[in-house]
Protein backbone atom coordinates (compact mmCIF):
# COMPACT_ATOMS: atom_id res chain seq x y z
CA UNK A 1 0.00 0.00 0.00
CA UNK A 2 1.41 3.95 -1.11
CA UNK A 3 -0.10 6.35 1.96
CA UNK A 4 0.98 10.20 1.36
CA UNK A 5 0.66 12.62 4.26
CA UNK A 6 0.75 16.18 3.91
CA UNK A 7 1.68 17.78 7.04
CA UNK A 8 4.39 15.55 7.69
CA UNK A 9 6.92 18.06 8.82
CA UNK A 10 4.30 19.37 11.31
CA UNK A 11 3.70 18.17 14.96
CA UNK A 12 1.60 15.27 14.60
CA UNK A 13 2.55 14.39 11.02
CA UNK A 14 6.08 13.84 12.26
CA UNK A 15 4.84 11.27 14.61
CA UNK A 16 2.60 9.62 11.61
CA UNK A 17 5.73 9.47 9.71
CA UNK A 18 7.45 7.48 13.16
CA UNK A 19 4.60 5.02 13.38
CA UNK A 20 4.31 4.31 9.56
CA UNK A 21 7.94 3.64 9.06
CA UNK A 22 6.80 0.63 11.34
CA UNK A 23 4.52 -0.98 8.72
CA UNK A 24 6.60 -1.44 5.86
CA UNK A 25 4.26 0.70 3.43
CA UNK A 26 5.36 2.77 1.14
CA UNK A 27 5.20 6.31 2.51
CA UNK A 28 4.80 9.80 0.21
CA UNK A 29 5.83 12.87 1.86
CA UNK A 30 3.66 16.41 0.55
CA UNK A 31 5.29 19.77 1.47
CA UNK A 32 6.47 22.87 -0.04
CA UNK A 33 9.83 22.99 0.71
CA UNK A 34 10.75 19.37 2.35
CA UNK A 35 9.55 15.70 1.38
CA UNK A 36 9.61 12.97 -1.49
CA UNK A 37 7.22 15.69 -2.93
CA UNK A 38 7.45 19.37 -3.47
CA UNK A 39 3.88 20.19 -3.84
CA UNK A 40 1.72 23.68 -2.71
CA UNK A 41 -1.41 22.70 -1.73
CA UNK A 42 -2.85 25.98 -2.58
CA UNK A 43 -1.74 25.68 -6.10
CA UNK A 44 -2.26 21.91 -7.05
CA UNK A 45 -2.07 20.94 -10.36
CA UNK A 46 -4.38 18.66 -12.69
CA UNK A 47 -2.31 15.89 -12.25
CA UNK A 48 -1.15 16.30 -8.58
CA UNK A 49 -2.73 12.83 -8.13
CA UNK A 50 -0.29 11.48 -10.49
CA UNK A 51 2.72 13.81 -8.81
CA UNK A 52 1.89 12.08 -5.87
CA UNK A 53 2.59 8.28 -7.35
CA UNK A 54 -1.23 7.53 -7.54
CA UNK A 55 -1.55 6.58 -3.34
CA UNK A 56 -3.41 4.30 -2.03
CA UNK A 57 -4.38 6.81 0.83
CA UNK A 58 -3.54 10.28 2.02
CA UNK A 59 -3.66 11.37 5.66
CA UNK A 60 -4.54 15.05 5.53
CA UNK A 61 -2.91 16.98 7.91
CA UNK A 62 -1.86 20.10 6.47
CA UNK A 63 -3.70 23.12 7.72
CA UNK A 64 -2.29 26.63 7.98
CA UNK A 65 -2.98 29.97 9.78
CA UNK A 66 -3.15 27.80 13.64
CA UNK A 67 -3.08 28.23 16.63
CA UNK A 68 -4.88 31.72 15.88
CA UNK A 69 -8.35 29.60 16.07
CA UNK A 70 -10.53 33.20 15.93
CA UNK A 71 -8.94 34.04 12.80
CA UNK A 72 -11.00 34.14 9.47
CA UNK A 73 -8.55 33.21 7.75
CA UNK A 74 -9.85 29.48 8.01
CA UNK A 75 -13.03 30.02 6.53
CA UNK A 76 -12.09 33.00 3.95
CA UNK A 77 -8.75 31.31 2.78
CA UNK A 78 -8.09 27.75 4.25
CA UNK A 79 -11.56 26.11 3.75
CA UNK A 80 -11.74 26.86 0.30
CA UNK A 81 -7.66 26.06 -0.67
CA UNK A 82 -7.93 22.63 1.43
CA UNK A 83 -11.69 21.25 -0.61
CA UNK A 84 -9.89 22.44 -4.00
CA UNK A 85 -7.02 20.46 -3.28
CA UNK A 86 -8.44 17.26 -2.03
CA UNK A 87 -11.44 17.37 -4.42
CA UNK A 88 -8.84 17.62 -7.53
CA UNK A 89 -7.27 14.43 -6.33
CA UNK A 90 -10.70 13.14 -5.83
CA UNK A 91 -11.59 13.54 -9.58
CA UNK A 92 -8.40 11.84 -10.51
CA UNK A 93 -8.64 8.65 -8.64
CA UNK A 94 -7.94 8.91 -5.00
CA UNK A 95 -9.99 5.72 -3.46
CA UNK A 96 -9.66 6.95 0.64
CA UNK A 97 -9.18 9.74 2.70
CA UNK A 98 -7.87 10.18 6.34
CA UNK A 99 -8.63 14.05 7.47
CA UNK A 100 -7.75 15.50 10.62
CA UNK A 101 -10.53 16.89 12.35
CA UNK A 102 -11.14 19.44 15.45
CA UNK A 103 -12.49 18.69 19.16
CA UNK A 104 -14.09 22.61 18.20
CA UNK A 105 -16.11 21.51 15.85
CA UNK A 106 -18.22 20.33 18.84
CA UNK A 107 -18.37 24.23 19.80
CA UNK A 108 -19.03 25.29 23.57
CA UNK A 109 -21.02 22.11 24.23
CA UNK A 110 -19.79 20.16 27.82
CA UNK A 111 -19.47 16.90 29.04
CA UNK A 112 -18.20 13.68 27.22
CA UNK A 113 -18.96 14.11 23.14
CA UNK A 114 -20.11 11.12 21.06
CA UNK A 115 -19.02 11.73 16.97
CA UNK A 116 -23.03 11.78 16.72
CA UNK A 117 -23.67 14.87 18.90
CA UNK A 118 -25.19 17.90 16.37
CA UNK A 119 -21.91 20.25 15.66
CA UNK A 120 -22.53 23.85 16.99
CA UNK A 121 -18.40 25.56 16.55
CA UNK A 122 -18.10 29.06 18.06
CA UNK A 123 -14.57 29.66 15.77
CA UNK A 124 -13.10 30.02 12.89
CA UNK A 125 -11.27 27.12 12.87
CA UNK A 126 -13.82 24.92 13.79
CA UNK A 127 -16.21 26.42 11.78
CA UNK A 128 -13.96 25.40 8.85
CA UNK A 129 -12.99 22.03 9.65
CA UNK A 130 -16.60 21.03 10.52
CA UNK A 131 -17.90 22.66 6.84
CA UNK A 132 -14.56 21.03 4.82
CA UNK A 133 -16.16 17.69 7.10
CA UNK A 134 -20.00 18.18 5.13
CA UNK A 135 -18.37 19.28 1.26
CA UNK A 136 -16.46 16.27 1.44
CA UNK A 137 -19.35 14.06 2.51
CA UNK A 138 -21.59 15.66 -0.17
CA UNK A 139 -18.73 14.55 -2.57
CA UNK A 140 -19.00 11.28 -1.38
CA UNK A 141 -22.06 11.62 -3.59
CA UNK A 142 -21.13 11.81 -6.93
CA UNK A 143 -17.39 10.45 -6.33
CA UNK A 144 -17.10 7.21 -4.69
CA UNK A 145 -14.35 7.11 -2.23
CA UNK A 146 -13.65 6.59 1.99
CA UNK A 147 -13.43 9.12 4.45
CA UNK A 148 -12.42 8.83 8.16
CA UNK A 149 -12.52 12.15 9.38
CA UNK A 150 -10.67 12.04 12.54
CA UNK A 151 -11.63 14.60 14.76
CA UNK A 152 -8.43 15.59 17.02
CA UNK A 153 -8.71 16.50 20.96
CA UNK A 154 -5.90 17.75 22.95
CA UNK A 155 -2.56 16.15 21.81
CA UNK A 156 0.89 16.76 23.59
CA UNK A 157 4.54 15.15 22.92
CA UNK A 158 7.52 15.82 21.10
CA UNK A 159 8.02 18.84 18.55
CA UNK A 160 4.68 20.29 19.85
CA UNK A 161 4.39 24.20 19.19
CA UNK A 162 6.68 26.82 21.69
CA UNK A 163 3.24 28.37 22.47
CA UNK A 164 1.99 24.99 23.98
CA UNK A 165 1.18 24.35 27.54
CA UNK A 166 3.44 21.04 27.02
CA UNK A 167 6.29 22.88 25.50
CA UNK A 168 6.78 25.93 27.73
CA UNK A 169 6.97 24.20 30.89
CA UNK A 170 9.17 21.42 29.81
CA UNK A 171 11.62 24.50 29.09
CA UNK A 172 10.86 26.01 32.12
CA UNK A 173 12.22 22.83 33.62
CA UNK A 174 15.43 22.85 31.75
CA UNK A 175 16.05 26.40 32.58
CA UNK A 176 15.25 25.71 36.20
CA UNK A 177 12.72 28.27 36.49
CA UNK A 178 10.61 28.41 40.43
CA UNK A 179 7.33 29.25 39.21
CA UNK A 180 5.53 28.83 36.29
CA UNK A 181 2.72 30.93 34.56
CA UNK A 182 -0.77 28.84 34.27
CA UNK A 183 -4.63 29.61 34.27
CA UNK A 184 -6.32 28.66 37.46
CA UNK A 185 -6.29 24.84 35.91
CA UNK A 186 -9.82 23.59 37.14
CA UNK A 187 -10.93 23.03 33.58
CA UNK A 188 -11.57 19.65 32.58
CA UNK A 189 -9.95 18.07 29.21
CA UNK A 190 -9.09 15.34 27.19
CA UNK A 191 -5.44 14.85 26.56
CA UNK A 192 -3.60 11.95 24.64
CA UNK A 193 0.04 11.72 23.70
CA UNK A 194 0.69 12.73 20.21
CA UNK A 195 2.52 9.18 19.31
CA UNK A 196 -1.12 7.47 20.42
CA UNK A 197 -3.09 9.79 18.26
CA UNK A 198 -0.17 8.77 15.01
CA UNK A 199 -1.05 5.50 16.04
CA UNK A 200 -4.98 5.66 15.91
CA UNK A 201 -4.76 7.74 12.53
CA UNK A 202 -2.46 5.12 11.17
CA UNK A 203 -4.87 2.79 12.14
CA UNK A 204 -7.56 4.42 10.17
CA UNK A 205 -5.08 4.48 7.12
CA UNK A 206 -4.62 0.53 7.32
CA UNK A 207 -8.07 -0.09 7.94
CA UNK A 208 -11.53 -0.42 5.64
CA UNK A 209 -13.26 2.19 7.29
CA UNK A 210 -15.97 4.72 6.48
CA UNK A 211 -16.82 6.93 9.52
CA UNK A 212 -16.20 9.76 11.96
CA UNK A 213 -14.06 9.47 15.30
CA UNK A 214 -12.81 10.76 17.79
CA UNK A 215 -9.24 10.42 18.39
CA UNK A 216 -8.80 10.94 22.60
CA UNK A 217 -8.41 9.15 25.59
CA UNK A 218 -12.17 9.18 26.74
CA UNK A 219 -11.13 10.69 30.18
CA UNK A 220 -11.18 13.62 31.55
CA UNK A 221 -8.56 15.36 33.58
CA UNK A 222 -7.97 18.87 34.91
CA UNK A 223 -5.54 21.02 33.47
CA UNK A 224 -3.82 21.62 36.98
CA UNK A 225 -3.65 17.52 37.78
CA UNK A 226 -2.11 16.97 34.17
CA UNK A 227 0.80 19.65 34.52
CA UNK A 228 1.15 18.06 38.02
CA UNK A 229 2.09 14.85 36.61
CA UNK A 230 4.22 16.37 34.11
CA UNK A 231 6.38 17.71 36.94
CA UNK A 232 6.04 14.51 38.61
CA UNK A 233 7.71 12.75 36.09
CA UNK A 234 10.58 15.27 35.66
CA UNK A 235 10.75 15.73 39.66
CA UNK A 236 10.55 19.12 39.20
CA UNK A 237 9.69 21.24 42.39
CA UNK A 238 8.63 24.50 40.16
CA UNK A 239 5.39 26.25 42.23
CA UNK A 240 2.47 26.85 39.82
CA UNK A 241 1.17 30.30 39.86
CA UNK A 242 -2.66 29.20 39.02
CA UNK A 243 -4.71 31.90 37.76
CA UNK A 244 -1.80 33.90 36.07
CA UNK A 245 -4.00 33.45 32.50
CA UNK A 246 -7.70 33.96 31.81
CA UNK A 247 -9.40 30.95 31.08
CA UNK A 248 -10.06 30.43 27.03
CA UNK A 249 -13.29 31.99 26.00
CA UNK A 250 -13.58 29.83 22.71
CA UNK A 251 -14.04 26.35 24.84
CA UNK A 252 -16.70 25.15 27.40
CA UNK A 253 -14.85 24.10 31.48
CA UNK A 254 -15.55 20.32 31.24
CA UNK A 255 -15.57 18.74 28.04
CA UNK A 256 -13.55 15.16 26.54
CA UNK A 257 -14.28 13.23 23.84
CA UNK A 258 -16.04 9.27 24.01
CA UNK A 259 -13.61 7.25 22.47
CA UNK A 260 -14.39 5.85 19.04
CA UNK A 261 -11.33 3.13 18.24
Amino acid sequence: MKIAVTGATGFIGRHVLANLQNTGEEIVTISRSTGSVLMDIAKPSDDAYAQLGCPDVLIHLAWDGLPNYKSLHHFETELPKQYAFLKTLIDAGLPKLVVAGTCFEYGMQSGALAVDLPLQPTNPYGYAKAALHQQLRFLQNTQPFQLSWARLFYLYGAGQAASSLYTQLQLAIVRGDKIFNMSGGEQLRDFLPAEIAAQQLVQLALADHNETVNICSGQPISVRRLVEQWLSEKNSDIQLNLGYYPYPDYEPMAFWGEKSL
